[in-house]
């Protein structure tokens, strides 16, 4: 059996898309799990999407998550300076390149040829206005949209010939046999079959000199070596024109698997214009690269029946991936799967990972901005990401609903009130706080210390018998009526960590300064 060899084939029109993704992903986990190659080739056909810097971009997403290339279109990183539109060059590895569509037309044109000498294929020098026209007529007659052949059967080899010494623009198309049933065997939704009747004959070469889809990939496939073809299920009616080409080449055809579609929440297909769906979005947006591998691989697959595992590294991904365990139904995004993905993996960083990954999306913050150089060392950080990394969902949200770190708090007086305290017993309760807290020395002042004094404290004295009966009751009563009031003071929030994290962050200066403060103002 030769080698397993997989290509992602990209088209620079953009950024990495999350489709895009799931195709590359799964190629790279095919081609690990069977000791094979993967390898990262470009089609840049389509030069009216052709966007700039694209392919630089595509690259760094890749290499970003990990996805690295035995071979094809790699980032030159040392270029001296000498960037192009600040973005680095690219360069090819591999002795099976071209990697780059454009760089092949001539080899494109060479076997485009071929098939027309063989018959297989024909100039075609149909004007758009009349293919607009003929489309228009079968669309109002509830016909398929297949060329009528107007060119093979009315233009003699004499006008042909005239035509092309004129420079006039054609088209090459194949010729696709008609009362045929094409079978394939697709390696996700088993046997496919197609009636040529149904098939149009596709264009092969544009007007441009730039070969299509149908004609490049095929060629590129075969002076590669791919081994098996794993794309979206966008490309599955076209299996039969590929089919054919092979057939017309004599070419061994690879294997196929057709992935399934991306739908929204609704079972719209995910489009590039709703919402975010370009992968460096999402790690602008705060996503962990561990988390959009993670998730994405569940996006049509799962690890097989029984297995209950929901997180996994790109490591444990290729140990468990397998192409009989991706379904055929579309796969719904979920961005609240994403979140909870995620959540876990930021769970799983270090303290001082956490910090590093985290401070860029805080010094972005007006509040960080504005904070005093106390408030941004990296110990103060570090001390409000150890309480906020379980609650975190994305990175992007560090800080936000804990914003009273880094500012003075300003608040009603209403919110310091455990249900109907009054004036003398909100004065009081904070009083006793704050004597409380004045005996904690420096040294004590841990979050274990802090709960563990505030907590002996609040269960001294309960609620009174007149507003809450009980034993249990009194005993929830009276540590409500220490530490609510304790933790509104220092926060102003309505909801936030405990008041022990809050004071265990704040320190001890900044802790009795706020109580001190409150307190005057009661």
């Amino acid at each position: 059996m030769n080698k397993i060899r997989t290509r992602f084939a990209p088209s620079p029109t953009g950024y990495l898309h999350i489709g895009g993704l799931r195709t590359a992903l799964y190629d790279y986990l095919f081609a690990k799990k069977n000791g094979g190659d993967f390898l990262l080739k470009i089609e840049d056909t389509d030069r009216k999407r052709f966007v700039e810097g694209a392919v630089e971009k595509l690259i760094i997403s890749l290499d970003f998550l990990g996805l690295e290339r035995n071979e094809g279109v790699m980032l030159n990183n040392n270029t001296n300076g000498q960037e192009s539109k600040n973005y680095p060059r690219v360069f090819e590895v591999g002795e099976y390149g071209p990697y780059i569509q454009s760089e092949k037309l001539e080899i494109y044109k060479k076997h485009v040829d071929e098939l027309v000498k063989n018959g297989h294929a024909y100039y075609c020098f149909c004007e758009p206005k009349r293919l607009e026209e003929m489309r228009s007529e079968q669309t109002a007659q509830k016909q398929p949209p297949i060329y009528d052949r107007f060119c093979l059967q009315n233009v003699s080899e004499e006008e042909i010939n005239k035509n092309l010494k004129n420079n006039c623009p054609y088209t090459i198309r194949i010729k696709v046999p008609h009362d045929e049933i094409i079978e394939v065997d697709d390696e996700i939704r088993g046997r496919v079959k197609f009636n040529t009747n149904l098939v149009t004959d596709q264009i092969l070469l544009k007007s441009d000199g730039f070969p299509t889809y149908h004609l490049a990939s095929i060629i590129d496939d075969h002076d590669m070596q791919i081994t098996h073809v794993i794309r979206g299920e966008e490309w599955l009616p076209s299996i039969p024109i590929h089919i054919l080409l092979y057939r017309y080449f004599n070419w061994e055809a690879p294997k196929f698997a057709h992935l399934p579609l991306l739908l929204n929440l609704d079972k719209s297909k995910l489009s590039k214009r709703q919402g975010d769906v370009a992968v460096e979005d999402y790690i602008k947006n705060g996503y962990l690269k561990e988390a959009l591998i993670n998730f994405v691989a569940f996006l049509g697959w799962n690890p097989g029946k029984g297995e209950t595992q929901e997180i996994f590294t790109l490591e444990e991904l290729v140990e468990k991936f397998d192409l009989t365990h991706v379904h055929k139904a579309g796969a719904v995004f979920d961005i609240k799967k994403l979140d909870w993905i995620n959540s876990q993996w930021i769970k799983k960083l270090s303290i001082e990972e956490l910090y590093q990954k985290s401070l860029p999306f805080l010094e972005e913050k007006e509040f960080y901005k504005n904070a005093s150089a106390e408030k941004k060392s990296e110990d103060y950080i570090k001390k409000i990401l150890s309480i906020e990394q379980d609650r975190l969902t994305n990175l992007s949200e560090v800080g936000e609903s804990n914003q009273f770190f880094f500012r003075d708090t300003n608040f009603d007086k209403e919110l310091l009130r455990w249900k109907d305290m009054n004036d003398e017993d909100l004065k009081k309760s904070l009083e006793k706080s704050l004597r409380v807290l004045e005996n904690i020395t420096d040294e004590n002042w841990t979050r274990e210390n802090l709960e563990k004094i505030l907590m002996e404290k609040a269960d001294e004295k309960p609620a009174s018998p007149a507003r809450l009966a009980g034993a249990m009751a009194k005993r929830a009563g009276g540590r409500g009526e220490l530490l609510w009031p304790l933790r509104a003071t220092l926060t102003g929030e309505k909801k936030s960590p405990s008041p022990f994290e809050c004071a265990w962050v704040l320190g001890k200066e900044e802790t009795l300064s706020r109580l001190k403060n409150t307190i005057g103002k009661i």
